[in-house]
Formats: C-alpha cells, sequence, structure tokens
C-alpha cells in the first residue's frame, strides 16, 4: 500500500532540495566565472591580491545568482504553499457553510496536495455527509412519528369529543374500543424507545443460558388464534439447544415477526422453526408469500420501510416490528436477516450467538 508522507517531512526534503540547488548553482557559477576569468582576462590575474574589492564581473556575477536563487526559492515556496494551504483554505471555507447550516458543503479534492492535508479533506467531506444524512434520518423520524401518531390520537379525540357532545353511547363496547387504541398507541411508543436505546446502544438485557423452545411455543400459542382466524396455519419445528439470551425480548421479537406475517403475508402456511448453525442459534420465520423484492431485503429491518412503501402509503402497521426485531438482535450481538423461502415466501431470522 502507497504511503502518503507527512507534511513536516515532506517540508524537510522540499526546503533541503532548495538550499541543494541554490548550493549547486553557486558552486557551479563561480567555477565557471573564475574559469572564464582566468583564460580571458589577464588583468584579473594581475591584480592585487589583498584588495577584496569585487571586479565588475564578480558584482554582475553576485546579483545574478542571488537574482536565481530568490526566484527558486519563491517557486518553491508557492508551490509547496499552494500544496499545503489551498486544501486547508478550502477545508475552511467548508467549515464556515456548515456552520451557516449548509450542509451540502463540500472540501475540494486536490490531486496534488500534501498526505495530511489530503486526509483532513477526506475526513471532512466524510463528516459533512455523515452530518448531512443524520438531518435528512432526523426529519424523516420527526415526520414519520408524527404521522404514526396522528392517526390513533385523532381516533381517540374523535371518539372522546363524540361521548361529550352525546353522539356515542359511553357504554362498555365504547371503553374497550378507545383502550384498544390506547394500547395500540403504547405498543408505538414502546417501540419508538426500544429503536432509540438500541441504537444509542443502551438496550438492556436480563441474560440467562436456556432452551428457548419454551418460550418460542409460548408466543405461538399466544399467536395462534389471530393467525387462524387470518387464514394462516402454524408448523412448529424446533431444537432445544440452549443459548445465552433475554428470554423476553426473544418473545417480544418472533411476536413481531407473526404480527408481520399477519399483515403482510399471504394466508398459508407458516414455519416457525430454530437451528444451530455456524455457530449461532437460529430462530426462523417462513411464510408462502408474496415474498420481498431481494434489493429490499437489507433495508427491510429500517424503521417505517414496510418492505419498502413509505410511512405515508397506507399500509398497515407502523412500520417498526421488523426494527424492533434487529434492536434486540444486535443488542444480544446477533443480527436480523431477510431472504427468500424455500416455501415460496420471506424467511426472517434471529440470529445470535451462542455465547
Amino acid at each position: 500500500m502507497k504511503l502518503n508522507a507527512g507534511i513536516s517531512r515532506q517540508i524537510s526534503l522540499s526546503m533541503s532540495l532548495v538550499a541543494l540547488g541554490i548550493i549547486l548553482l553557486v558552486q557551479i557559477s563561480s567555477y565557471a566565472l573564475y574559469s572564464y576569468l582566468i583564460r580571458n582576462s589577464p588583468e584579473f590575474m594581475a591584480g592585487d591580491p589583498t584588495d577584496l574589492t569585487p571586479t565588475r564581473e564578480e558584482v554582475i556575477w553576485l546579483v545574478v545568482t542571488t537574482f536565481i536563487s530568490v526566484v527558486i526559492a519563491v517557486l518553491a515556496a508557492s508551490k509547496l504553499s499552494r500544496r499545503i494551504l489551498a486544501p486547508l483554505n478550502s477545508v475552511a471555507e467548508s467549515l464556515r457553510q456548515v456552520a451557516q447550516g449548509d450542509l451540502t458543503a463540500r472540501a475540494t479534492k486536490y490531486d496534488h496536495a500534501m498526505g495530511e492535508a489530503a486526509q483532513l479533506v477526506a475526513d471532512f467531506n466524510h463528516m459533512a455527509e455523515r452530518l448531512q444524512n443524520m438531518e435528512q434520518e432526523r426529519v424523516f423520524w420527526n415526520a414519520a412519528i408524527a404521522h404514526e401518531l396522528r392517526t390513533p390520537v385523532t381516533i381517540l379525540r374523535g371518539r372522546l369529543q363524540g361521548i361529550t357532545d352525546g353522539v356515542f353511547v359511553p357504554d362498555q363496547a365504547q371503553f374497550r374500543n378507545l383502550l384498544t387504541h390506547v394500547e395500540g398507541l403504547g405498543r408505538l411508543i414502546e417501540d419508538l424507545r426500544m429503536v432509540a436505546l438500541a441504537e444509542s446502544g443502551h438496550l438492556g438485557l436480563q441474560k440467562v443460558r436456556a432452551s428457548l423452545a419454551g418460550e418460542i411455543e409460548t408466543v405461538v400459542q399466544l399467536a395462534a388464534p389471530w393467525l387462524q382466524v387470518a387464514g394462516f396455519s402454524l408448523e412448529l419445528d424446533l431444537t432445544s439447544q440452549p443459548v445465552m439470551s433475554d428470554p423476553m425480548r426473544v418473545r417480544q421479537a418472533l411476536l413481531a415477526l407473526l404480527e408481520n406475517v399477519r399483515k403482510h403475508a399471504t394466508p398459508g402456511l407458516v414455519r416457525v422453526s430454530s437451528v444451530v448453525a455456524g455457530g449461532a442459534y437460529r430462530l426462523r420465520v417462513e411464510d408462502q408469500g408474496p415474498g420481498i423484492d431481494p434489493a429490499m431485503a437489507d433495508r427491510v429491518f429500517d424503521a417505517f420501510q414496510r418492505g419498502g412503501q413509505s410511512p405515508q402509503s397506507g399500509s398497515n402497521g407502523s412500520g417498526l416490528g421488523l426494527a424492533v426485531v434487529r434492536a434486540i438482535a444486535v443488542a444480544h450481538g446477533g443480527e436480523a436477516l431477510c431472504r427468500q423461502s424455500k416455501l415460496g415466501g420471506t424467511l426472517f431470522e434471529l440470529k445470535l450467538p451462542l455465547g
């Protein structure tokens, strides 16, 4: 790998070359001058050796060599300063633009910039790009969260206003309906909290070493009634291999995966399985369709994606369920994966390290 020389080393090298060039210029030109005087000016040799007054030729030589030395030094210093200062000035100007709120500002790259200066430009541009991406994500999150909170709050306000105005009868059915919306709002807030904690690295786990087969069966039994009503049938294939994990968080992730199947998959067989492969515990949920575009497989776990649809697309759900699954996987030191299932639909996998 080619290494860029440091600025201090290049400055020292450049100044040394300038000094060497000037020394060679003086030595060679002085040798040429006195050779010429000795051969062509007999009066020069016949002069008084104690007279230190420079001759006309020596004065001309001193002026010419001094002028040439100054030109060489100025040209070398100018070229060196451009290689150092041009990238620094570009970074400084871009910093002022960023400070004024223009996150699209980028420092100019120079082909002949010195090592540290070129690296400074690259680091600044990378930082500015990350700041711009973070700002775009912040705006997107604010809009998405506002969209998700607006619907349940609007429904609650409308229902309560109707009860207050006497439009709706304040009976048990109405209060149960309101409670359902409040619970959904609570789940949305909890999902947002979990994703935020995971991204900040503060999602706490209570890990124990135990088999998750019993926990998975409990979640499947809980989800079976509403999955069957939606036209799904369940198949289990579980391993009893113990794994170091937080059972409550694993139950939460599996419930989110089954809820995702209920909302987006084609009614049919749903297979829930667990295997130990590649030194990891793998909890899988597969369906029979319609599947996810392979181009979206890496992004489906991003918040508010809904398989590539925007929050304003009108799709059911908050778009946070799969983001919660990934948050739980990452908190365990694992990962969440999505790929095509052999059943014809999508396979979601929660991969957890065994240790």
